[in-house]
């Protein structure tokens, strides 16, 4: 257990040796000032009309849709480029070997790359997630009511990500990897928009496909839940879409379930990957 947590705090260490909390923060700043000015921009211009069309709920879920779908979005960024290099990558370099050999076993180190992203990644969703609701509650009276249920399925949905980063760096180069996550993370959020068609057109089809896509990476999956969290109650939640990919569906504890199962089979493949591969 001690290896591990000296893994994580390395790789802590060469996040911010590499200046990529840095950069990450600077960024997250910015968004943070272009999501404050759109909320008071909106605010301004249709607080009126809201209020006396008393569909105040609208513009506060939609900002707040909008807010997870970049929220996941960064924090899946920041966890695959964590992530990417983390064994074939160092391996390619030479780092691993030393360490694997003697001083720590391969699934020690696997553990504690694995520690360090998950902290990094989910701290950050949860954190940038919090500052959104924050910032949206200061400008609206009425925001969705399971609006802080919302947080806990980004979260979710990060991990799912980052395990299975670490699953395909056992297998592909560094930067084969970056690019193999993020087109299957595009993927899967265009696969639910499909699946949201489908399900508004009869076509069982798509619905089909959707569905299977969401088993096979259910951050889609939490990604939809949340925003069903957000959805305004009564008939508002059906004419409103909150987020620019994918529509809300509750998921419940069923998912919950098989996204944990789902993590702990990534990182038990990656792990028995990782031993039986020639570094």
């Amino acid at each position: 257990m001690t290896e591990i947590f000296v893994i994580a705090r390395l790789a802590l260490q060469e996040a911010v040796r590499r200046r990529v909390l840095l950069v990450v923060a600077v960024l997250t700043l910015a968004s943070a000032v272009l999501y404050f000015i759109g909320c008071l921009s909106l605010k301004h211009h249709v607080g009126g009309f809201l209020a006396t069309q008393n569909i105040d709920p609208i513009v506060p879920a939609t900002l707040l849709g909008l807010a997870s779908f970049g929220t996941l979005f960064l924090g899946s960024v920041l966890s695959v480029f964590l992530t990417a290099g983390a064994v074939r990558g160092d391996a390619d370099r030479g780092l691993v070997q030393p360490l694997v050999v003697r001083p720590v076993g391969r699934g020690a180190y696997l553990a504690g790359r694995a520690l360090a992203a998950l902290v990094i990644s989910a701290t950050y969703v949860l954190v940038v997630s919090i500052g959104a609701t924050v910032m949206t509650r200061l400008f609206f009276a009425e925001l969705p009511p399971a609006a802080w249920q919302a947080i806990p399925p980004l979260v979710l949905g990060v991990c799912v990500v980052t395990v299975v980063t670490l699953l395909v760096s056992c297998l592909l180069s560094t930067v084969a990897t970056g690019i193999s996550v993020l087109m299957a993370y595009g993927a899967g959020l265009v696969a639910g928009l499909l699946g949201e068609i489908g399900h508004t057109l009869g076509a069982n089809t798509l619905s089909s496909i959707a569905d299977g896509v969401s088993y096979a990476l259910p951050f889609e999956a939490m990604y939809r839940d949340a925003l069903n969290k957000l959805s305004p109650a009564g008939p508002l939640g059906q004419l409103v879409q909150l987020g620019p990919l994918g529509g809300a569906r509750s998921g419940g504890i069923g998912l919950w379930i098989y996204s944990i199962g789902y993590m702990v089979a990534c990182g038990a493949l990656a792990t028995w990957v990782f031993r039986k591969s020639d570094l």
